[in-house]
């Protein structure tokens, strides 16, 4: 929903009902992930998208429905179902689609959280999107302090407050499914996690032309960035306009204190730009060693086998070592910035979701996977 939600709160906070769809299950190759949503607006106008086109025109009557009704459903698309041609997905896929109207008296906590997304505060909304009719569309909004609304019953709140905290913390989106009285032995309800965690971080070291073409692919594809080097001559604003901030730093001291403040975790990717041994190793020897998603150190070859027996020397096994990717990228013939930027998100997003790089034409099985992240 996050990209739908200013112009839902638009809508909110002009005291409008708007039908609301969103991806809450899926399966095989759908094209949108749990959470993509689609708005009806007041006007009729649609925003936002639950399929890429496949199914849009079925969820958009049926929003117009429920805000007529006032009653959330639960719907399924895909080529299993008697209409599949029609609304189904032709891509191959199953999906469940929640459908639900939004309103000031229907989802009173929608300003904060709103709030607390644009202050990148986390916060996480559990829905129950199949369940007793008197159950269905109540909600439990979860920040990591506190909480507001309920899910019908305190016993049930509080075990699912410290399962959707703890994907909150990973940044997860997802369905969980309890018994009535809360147990995760049972699936009488179906509870969606929506997440709201502050971008991921990507932060690249070594304030060097390639840096400034990573730093624009990153801030593309969602992550907050950072660029740090230690020469403030060339770690400047103007030379990264795309970056998140930039960090005049010695970068080993930098990771350290960051990580030291809690503000690296599992998502985060690094980027070790710096093509000098004085710096990279430093920075490796702290990065190896970090839970973050993804490591990767620019230079060639012999540089490459250079800096692992430097790595070596300092005490890493082999196991530590691996777990660094390098030379940095996917084997794309990269020759300029952007091309070499674009070969290094795509070793990235291969690694977030067990892709293997290959070409899709010539490779066989789901083109679209999961992944716990």
């Amino acid at each position: 929903m996050r990209d739908v939600l200013d112009d839902l709160i638009g809508w909110w906070q002009a005291g409008e009902t708007v039908g609301v769809g969103t991806v809450v299950g899926t399966w095989r190759s759908a094209p949108r992930p749990p959470g993509a949503s689609m708005l009806v607006g007041p006007d009729g106008t649609a925003v936002g998208s639950v399929s890429g086109g496949c199914v849009e025109g079925a969820v958009y009557e049926e929003a117009q429905d429920v805000v007529t009704t006032g009653t959330p459903t639960l719907q399924r698309y895909g080529v299993s179902d008697d209409d599949a041609f029609a609304v189904g997905l032709t891509c191959g896929g199953i999906m469940d689609v929640y459908v639900e109207s939004v309103s000031r008296e229907s989802f009173p906590e929608l300003g904060e959280i709103a709030e607390s997304v644009a202050a990148h505060e986390p916060v996480a909304v559990v829905t129950c999107v199949k369940g007793p009719d008197d159950r269905l569309g109540q909600r439990l909004v979860l920040w990591p302090d506190r909480m507001s609304g309920t899910l019908g019953a305190q016993r049930i709140d509080d075990a699912v407050a410290a399962d959707a905290r703890g994907m909150l913390a990973a940044g997860r989106t997802a369905t969980l499914t309890y018994g009535h009285d809360g147990e995760r032995r049972g699936d009488d309800l179906t509870l969606f996690v929506s997440s709201f965690a502050p971008p991921a971080r990507m932060v690249v070291f070594g304030a060097i032309d390639f840096a400034a073409a990573v730093a624009r692919v990153g801030a593309f594809l969602g992550y907050r960035v950072t660029v740090c080097d230690a020469r403030p001559v060339f770690a400047t604003a103007r030379r990264f306009p795309d970056a998140h901030e930039v960090i005049v730093e010695w970068p080993h001291r930098y990771l350290q204190a960051e990580a030291d403040a809690g503000r690296i975790d599992e998502r985060t990717v690094l980027c070790v730009l710096t093509h000098d041994p004085k710096f990279d190793v430093p920075l490796l020897e702290v990065a190896l060693r970090l839970p973050v998603a993804y490591v990767g150190a620019m230079g060639s070859r012999r540089t490459h086998d250079e800096r692992l027996d430097r790595l070596r020397e300092a005490g890493f096994k082999p196991d530590e070592l691996d777990r660094l990717s390098s030379p940095i990228g996917l084997d794309l013939g990269a020759r300029t910035p952007e091309e070499t930027a674009v070969s290094i998100a795509a070793e990235i997003i291969a690694g977030r979701w067990g892709g293997s790089g290959e070409r899709l034409t010539g490779a066989d099985g789901p083109i679209h996977r999961t992944a716990d992240r």
